[in-house]
């Protein structure tokens, strides 16, 4: 690898760590009471203990403000099946927008490639552009899931699927 790769790619995970971070802190900062794994290899990226005593599991998604033009928001080829207890939260660096869904959400949101190298992985794209204005703004079908607050985490019940 050459050096600017090497650079590129601890850029790249850095800012991913940085956002998630970011997130957590923010959660921290809103009384959620959090565990973080030490390894990432089931899709989580932190664990929160409910008022009751029950558990969900989040995972952290972030876009940086460098991306091209009109994808501030979008995320692609994830993969993923529904899990039960299962939190996704976006953010786009550019927009400066949090969006939070459940698995199940995510799921109804989200298109799943059925071909291609990434087939059956998922993309789900929250933000529309403006070449004119040269601005990009949340598609209207997304802004419920916008969010300021963790409180669906701690109060909704993902347990029936």
């Amino acid at each position: 690898m050459k050096n600017t790769e090497v650079s590129s790619f601890r850029n790249t995970a850095a800012f991913g760590k940085r956002i998630e971070f970011y997130i957590i802190g923010l959660m921290l900062k809103q009384g959620l009471d959090l565990y973080i794994p030490l390894v990432d290899d089931n899709a989580i990226d932190a664990v929160v203990k409910r008022p009751d005593g029950s558990f969900v599991e989040v995972q952290i998604k972030a876009r940086s403000k460098k991306c091209i033009f009109g994808d501030a928001a979008l995320f692609a080829a994830i993969p993923h099946e529904h899990r039960l207890n299962y939190w996704f939260v976006f953010y786009s660096e550019r927009m400066d927008m949090t969006w939070l869904l459940s698995s199940k959400e995510f799921i109804k949101e989200s298109h799943q490639n059925k071909n291609g190298k990434n087939i059956n992985k998922r993309s789900i794209w929250f933000n529309g552009k403006n070449t004119k204005t040269n601005t990009e703004h949340v598609k209207p079908q997304f802004e419920k899931y916008l969010v300021k607050s963790f409180d669906r985490i701690l109060n909704e019940s993902l347990s029936k699927g």
